[in-house]
């Protein structure tokens, strides 16, 4: 399958919902607990878990506990690797645009 990538997708996955996301931006600032993190949200304290498990296991964050208290904190890779994709395929799309609008305007090198 062309642009097939298992990691990509997983982050992709992790990144759907709005609930993750909010907690990938909260963890770009640094590590928190999963009390602060799920502190902001109108979900039980399970629903958060859920969702730290979603991005945990999709590689965009780690866990450690210590104690009672479980620290998470951003894995950065596998966002550096969507924003490279979505920096490629914004090329093509714009050079097949750019042609487009030759072709549309009559400007098309190829006559």
């Amino acid at each position: 399958m062309l642009n097939y990538s298992p990691s990509l997708d997983a982050t992709f996955h992790c990144l759907s919902d709005p609930t993750r996301r909010a907690i990938v931006e909260r963890l770009a600032m640094g590590s928190a607990s999963v009390k602060t993190l799920a502190a902001p949200f109108p979900i039980s304290l399970p629903a958060v878990m859920l969702h730290l498990q979603v991005l945990e296991a999709g590689g965009l964050i780690t866990s450690k506990k210590e104690g009672r208290v479980r620290t998470c904190e951003l894995n950065r890779e596998p966002i550096l690797q969507a924003e490279e994709w979505m920096r490629n395929r914004k090329a093509t799309w714009t050079e097949l645009f750019d042609r487009l609008e030759n072709l549309l305007d009559g400007d098309d090198e190829r006559q």
